[in-house]
């Protein structure tokens, strides 16, 4: 049952117009004071799509020494 509203919660995410859910592990780059973001689900405005993955993504997490 769990799957299944997980499942619905996606597909209704993915249809919001104007936002765009991207899904997978990824990170942002360590700020100043050493800290750093990391999430399965990210929630992007679509007018930032295009520099998201720029500034949010795997590779952050392997520099961070997160294991993949």
């Amino acid at each position: 049952m769990h799957k299944f509203i997980y499942l619905f919660l996606i597909l209704a995410l993915t249809a919001c117009s104007t936002h765009s859910v991207k899904l997978g592990k990824k990170c942002t780059k360590v700020a100043s004071d050493d800290t750093y973001e990391k999430s399965f689900v990210w929630i992007v405005n679509k007018t930032n799509v295009d520099t998201f993955d720029e500034k949010i993504n795997k590779e952050n997490c392997t520099l961070n020494g997160e294991k993949l």
